[in-house]
């Protein structure tokens, strides 16, 4: 390291190359079950207040609209997307 660069350094302390494991570890899954189907419950309660909410097709063009900008933004804020 000691004739390198820090350009030449910066390749080699890239976050990819040794970062750590930035999946969830947790003791007791258990709580994460419980919150995962409670907010499953509370999204499928929206999906079906927003749908019957829903008064014409104009409506629900900007629903589908926002809904695809979405998942767009998230598609393009992943950090497993390759550039």
């Amino acid at each position: 390291m000691a004739n390198m660069t820090s350009s030449d350094r910066a390749q080699y302390e890239r976050p990819e190359l040794d970062a750590p494991d930035r999946s969830m570890r947790v003791g007791n899954r258990r709580p994460v079950i419980v919150f995962t189907a409670v907010a499953l419950v509370i999204l499928a309660a929206l999906i079906y207040v927003t749908a019957w909410g829903i008064n014409g097709w104009p409506q629900a063009l900007v629903l589908g609209v926002i809904v695809l900008t979405t998942i767009g933004l998230i598609i393009a804020v992943s950090p497993n997307r390759r550039s």
